[in-house]
């Protein structure tokens, strides 16, 4: 049984490794989709720019659409399928968008974005699959592993914008968007190279287990209630504040690259503490991290109305990503300990659906919010949600101590 576990663990590892090389590639289109979509829309349109952050809702809202079909065609057709599947729609998004962009069209563009959203979808399905091929006691570093490949997509993403935005001048942006076609096709590569348990491929026995509940049954449990009331809580803020953050900085007089590098650094915030979040989780239990992801958020609002200094940028942008990757991953294996390994494909469908629709209605209540009352009140509102999502916690808590 020893040898057994240790090439299990083994095998749990390398299938991480993947899906988070994987990550890093293919989940360079979202900082390329997020950092150039305001900008790319307030290119587009007239002398009204309330909708500039709409591609960026669109691509969120794509995430949030694809995230059941995407849940059903990887359960149709495997994880190495399914996942497969996913960088082909990615590269059609990024092929309408740099066509949307040579036409001028805005609402093209916006369509385009939705689409490389819905490619998006499959790619938050690579922290859930590394999760179920993974044993227990590594299910929360294997999600940590996956999100640890952000890194190289905080700098890969922001540097393909940096040297690509211009390549199709007098076409601003298009070069960028073009680049997501390369991206997909080289994840696509790495993909296949997945070798997955029998249990994880279509039709494997457990996706049609007896011993699965009602999808109700299992979204009312007072853990998965708090984990996905948590998880939408600091997906998002981070959406909120930094879909408008671009916006801010370049109407503070700082120039595109300095928007886009607080992307980058905000980007590299929300993936580096991936590499050891997963054994904080560990050794200090998934509410607590959350909750400390939660105080980080707070730090960015203070740091945030502090001033418009670049500094004040970058650093709010900073904490926003550290609290985003506490509170997300943290939430991910509360999420993830809460359903049978039958269950799965629904409630990860469900969960993602929930999750991306309310960041998709962030991203766009971020940029008629800040037309409307500026940069001070994206940050005010960080306050209220994350004293709801305390109050989740505190309730799952008390639960817990009534039932002990």
């Amino acid at each position: 049984m020893t040898a057994i576990a240790i090439e299990a663990a083994r095998e749990a590892r390398r299938t991480a490794l993947i899906l988070a090389a994987s990550q890093a590639i293919i989940g360079s289109a979202a900082p390329i989709a997020i950092s150039m979509g305001a900008l790319a829309g307030q290119y587009l349109l007239g002398p009204d720019k309330s909708l500039a952050t709409a591609p960026i809702t669109g691509f969120n809202l794509g995430v949030a659409l694809g995230a059941l079909p995407a849940a059903a065609i990887i359960r149709a057709m495997g994880q190495r399928g399914g996942f497969m599947t996913g960088t082909i729609v990615t590269a059609l998004g990024g092929l309408v968008a740099t066509l949307a962009l040579f036409h001028g069209s805005f609402w093209l563009f916006a369509f385009g974005l939705t689409v490389i959203g819905v490619g998006g979808a499959f790619v938050q399905q690579f922290r859930f699959a590394a999760a179920d091929n993974a044993p227990p006691q590594f299910k929360a570093r294997a999600i940590s592993f996956v999100l640890a490949g952000g890194i190289i997509t905080a700098i890969l993403g922001p540097q393909i914008v940096i040297f690509t935005r211009e390549l199709f001048a007098p076409v601003m942006f298009a070069g960028s968007f073009a680049s997501i076609l390369v991206l997909a096709a080289v994840g696509a590569a790495i993909l296949s190279l997945l070798r997955l348990p029998a249990r994880a491929t279509a039709g494997g026995t457990e996706i049609a287990g007896s011993d699965a509940r009602p999808l109700a049954e299992i979204v009312t449990q007072p853990r998965f209630v708090a984990a996905l009331f948590c998880a939408v809580g600091s997906y998002a803020l981070m959406s909120f504040v930094m879909t408008g953050a671009p916006l801010a900085m370049v109407g503070c007089g700082l120039s595109e690259d300095d928007a886009t590098l607080g992307i980058s650094w905000h980007v590299m915030a929300m993936f580096g503490p991936s590499f050891f979040t997963g054994s904080l989780i560990h050794r200090f239990g998934a509410e607590r991290i959350v909750a400390a992801g939660l105080l980080l958020l707070i730090g960015c609002a203070v740091v945030a109305l502090s001033g418009l200094a670049l500094w004040q940028f970058w650093t709010a942008l900073i904490l926003l990503g550290l609290g985003w990757n506490f509170g997300f991953i943290g939430a991910t294996a509360m999420v993830a300990a809460s359903y049978r390994p039958s269950e799965k494909g629904k409630v990860q469908g469900f969960h993602d659906f929930v999750l991306f629709g309310s960041v998709a209605c962030a991203s766009l209540m971020s940029g008629m919010v800040y037309n409307a009352w500026g940069w001070t009140m994206l940050n005010w509102m960080i306050f209220p949600v994350t004293m709801l999502c305390f109050v989740a916690l505190g309730a799952l808590r008390m639960a817990s101590l009534r039932l002990a």
